[in-house]
């Protein structure tokens, strides 16, 4: 059994506000209006990620999902669904499904937050879990990409006369 739904729309009315202050922008949301499942989309601007275009590995900044609320949030996590092309060890691209996987919905609990999760999603993006892929052939494409380019650091110490390579 959830919240009733008055503490539901307050919580989230709350939350929205909360998530309006981080993106910079209002999220327009009518508690007289409400109806479960709430579709959230989240637009994010300026964050570096990758997209297939056929063989083709470009980067691109700009991405869309949506996060899916169901009338017993907080107990029940919410959902979320890719909309833009991505090439991403971690989450499916629209036309495979579209599925985040990140961990912090695996750990959800009443007082997680959205701001929270889409603080979670936009790291994300940013710093795949390469190790863990999904298993779709996109993701574990992807998920070699990533092994393959990935940031590599060579650094030495000097003690006087003595370098240690590292």
């Amino acid at each position: 059994m959830g919240l009733p739904r008055e503490v539901l729309l307050r919580r989230l009315a709350n939350e929205l506000q909360r998530c309006s202050g981080y993106i910079g922008s209002n999220i327009a949301f009518d508690t007289n209006e409400a109806v479960f499942p709430m579709e959230i989309t989240v637009n994010m601007v300026n964050v570096p990620a990758y997209a297939k275009t056929g063989s083709e590995v470009i980067q691109i900044k700009d991405h869309r999902y949506k996060v899916v609320i169901g009338h017993e949030y907080p107990y029940e996590k919410p959902r979320a669904r890719w909309e833009t092309p991505i090439f991403h060890p971690n989450i499916m691209p629209p036309e495979d499904g579209g599925y985040v996987c990140i961990k912090l919905l695996d750990k959800w609990s009443f007082g997680s937050t959205l701001l929270s999760f889409i603080k979670a999603v936009e790291h994300l993006v940013g710093n795949p879990n390469s190790m863990n892929p999904f298993g779709a052939d996109v993701c574990m494409e992807a998920s070699k990409f990533y092994l393959d380019n990935e940031a590599k650091i060579n650094a030495s110490v000097s003690f006087g006369e003595h370098r240690c390579h590292v």
